[in-house]
């Protein structure tokens, strides 16, 4: 009974096999491009660049 439980405890101790994909490699790769192309354009731009809003305009009578 012990050697039963403790091949049961070895099978579950041991792990699992990792299997890469391609899909998920090229996900990543698209990710990381994109955000240096992101990071790129920042640097450009710099940091006095502001892009001012249009100002809000309320209507004269709410109501009608």
């Amino acid at each position: 009974m012990a050697d039963t439980t403790i091949d049961k405890a070895r099978h579950l101790l041991t792990p699992p096999v990792r299997r890469s994909s391609l899909w998920a490699t090229f996900a990543a790769a698209a990710l990381a491009a994109t955000a240096a192309v992101l990071m790129a354009g920042v640097m450009v731009l710099g940091p006095g660049v502001r892009f001012d809003e249009p100002p809000v305009v309320q209507p004269l009578f709410p109501n009608g």
